[in-house]
């Protein structure tokens, strides 16, 4: 479809030279229609079962194609999967794969799928995600080391049919195997190299794009799949994905064309971005939670009375009017507004109490509990290097000190990565986090509070009636009693606060008006196979 390869040439000179000064200086044939993407932060890996955040998934979700995939708008559209049956019971779905190649030439087969989902559900693997699969059958036992992975409920029935079985119906699932832990693998690589089968120079993709060069905290280069199946209407040659952890200076970045978007900026900078260039700016609504968690392991946060004084004293309102300054709303619940087959109405019990009042009552609360003078509350609150938490930190930490002189927060900051391995392996006393959906489901943010969702249920929430409730939820066809259901489970969570809601989420992009193809989306999943420049557009 589109072979004329166009760049301005004032781009790319200014894009070397910025590289070059980053340490970066990768060739760019200036042949080549190629994208320069702000990407947050530095990928721990590209290994879909080793993966866990959003920036990983932009490049991973370049790389690879599951059953189903996103539209330029972020929702379910097929994949790999060509077509489908669903048992009149929802337990049973049938995908006929369309013809398809790795990019070495090697056909994609249903066996592929069956190996991915296969080592996903291997302790032995460490995937710390394969709770998102647990509505498949046998993954959660297998996960846990009490079957084999070789049981759970998919098989290929021949080259181009995959039959999945669910533990419970999930009208959902469309949208869940967008996600990069059910993306398949090339068996035949991953067979033949292991751990090292995600290196450049071994691995192998389905989608638009496939990996050329890794450098550690510069960039993720991608380059053009020719094999991929829908290669004649992807129009970018390469991709540059940059570690952009200090949002100002990728915002300046994309203001002097190095980069061409970032998916981050700082929300005390809108004002001034749209006076300056306020065709680069994008901001609405995203479905996403800033929550904190509380480690329910120690001994100073059994209490949900406790864990619901420190929820008490933090004013949201002016952490998202003052601090944010970009629209977010303050949330008193983990699940967004707008999501899918869910009523809503859930809230913390003092939500609409005044913050100063709260305090008051934050610390009766505490006095109660035993603490006091002679009995401080002391306690560690970690957050995240990058965006605004550094901004957030000060503020959460004088609301805290705020209920009491001795109630005493001690602030430490980590760098990203760091700070997610530590909560997954229960390594925090309070700490920062975010959670952005993967499907429209309320059971993508209610699964993070089960216990059989731990490391992802960083807290180590342990509520067997919270589970059970969520457990038949899902068995529930009904969808307008499954929300219910849902709703119920949330309310009974919310009580206990083992997580603080902060706000929800908004998109912040910056996105050069040369780009198109770029659709506004409550997910902010924008894959690189839809994205092209206004002048190369103009050219064909």
């Amino acid at each position: 479809m589109l072979r004329n390869r166009i760049i301005k040439a004032a781009l790319v000179t200014t894009s070397l030279l910025a590289l070059a000064a980053c340490g970066g200086g990768q060739p760019n044939n200036s042949d080549s229609v190629t994208l320069h993407r702000g990407n947050n932060a530095e990928p721990l890996s590209l290994d879909p079962h080793r993966a866990s955040g959003t920036w990983e998934n932009n490049i991973i979700g370049d790389m690879f194609v599951g059953l189903f995939t996103e539209d330029a708008s972020g929702s379910p559209i097929p994949g790999m999967a060509e077509s489908w049956e669903v048992a009149e019971d929802g337990l049973t779905w049938t995908f006929t794969l369309r013809e398809a190649l790795w990019s070495d030439g090697e056909p994609v087969t249903a066996s592929d799928f069956v190996f991915s989902l296969r080592r996903i559900s291997d302790p032995q693997t460490g995937a710390q995600y394969v709770s998102l699969l647990f509505p498949i059958e046998g993954i959660a036992a297998a996960s846990r080391g009490e079957i084999s992975p070789d049981q759970i409920g998919v098989r290929a029935i021949d080259d181009r049919t995959l039959e999945i079985s669910l533990e419970n119906p999930a009208p959902y699932l469309p949208g869940l195997l967008t996600h990069y832990t059910a993306f398949p693998m090339p068996q035949h690589v991953v067979e033949q190299y292991g751990d090292e089968w995600v290196r450049p120079e071994n691995i192998q993709s389905n989608g638009a794009f496939r990996l050329s060069d890794w450098r550690t905290n510069n960039y993720v280069h991608l380059v053009r799949n020719e094999n991929f199946f829908d290669n004649s209407n992807v129009c970018l040659d390469e991709v540059f994905f940059y570690p952009t952890v200090d949002n100002s200076a990728a915002s300046r970045r994309v203001r002097n064309g190095e980069l061409d978007l970032n998916m981050e900026f700082p929300g005390q900078q809108l004002d001034f971005l749209m006076r300056e260039i306020p065709e680069y700016v994008r901001v609405h609504p995203f479905m996403g939670t800033i929550y904190f968690s509380l480690n329910t392991q120690l001994e100073q946060f059994e209490d949900a009375q406790v864990r619901n004084a420190l929820g008490m004293a933090i004013d949201r309102t002016f952490i998202a009017e003052q601090i944010l300054q970009a629209g977010q709303p303050p949330a008193y619940s983990m699940v967004p507004p707008g999501v899918a087959n869910y009523p809503g109405g859930v809230a913390a019990s003092w939500s609409n109490i005044p913050v100063e009042q709260r305090r008051e009552t934050a610390r009766e609360i505490l006095e109660a509990a035993g603490y006091g003078p002679d009995n401080p509350l002391r306690f560690e609150y970690t957050y995240r290097a990058t965006g605004d938490n550094p901004r957030i930190a000060p503020v959460v930490q004088n609301d805290w000190s705020s209920i009491a002189e001795w109630v005493i927060p001690e602030l430490i900051v980590n760098d990203t990565q760091i700070h997610y391995d530590n909560l997954r392996a229960s390594d925090f006393q309070v700490a920062d986090g975010g959670w952005i959906a993967d499907y429209n489901d309320p059971y993508n943010f209610l699964f993070l509070a089960e216990f059989r969702s731990v490391p992802m249920n960083y807290s180590r929430y342990n509520n067997p009636e919270y589970d059970a409730l969520v457990t038949a939820a899902n068995q529930e066809l009904d969808l307008a009693a499954r929300g219910q259901m849902m709703a119920q489970a949330e309310q009974m969570m919310i009580d206990d606060m083992p997580i603080i809601p902060i706000v929800f989420y908004v998109n912040k992009n910056l996105v050069s008006p040369r780009v198109t193809g770029w659709v506004d989306n409550v997910v902010n999943i924008h894959r690189s196979r839809y994205i092209c420049f206004n002048d190369v557009e103009a050219a064909e």
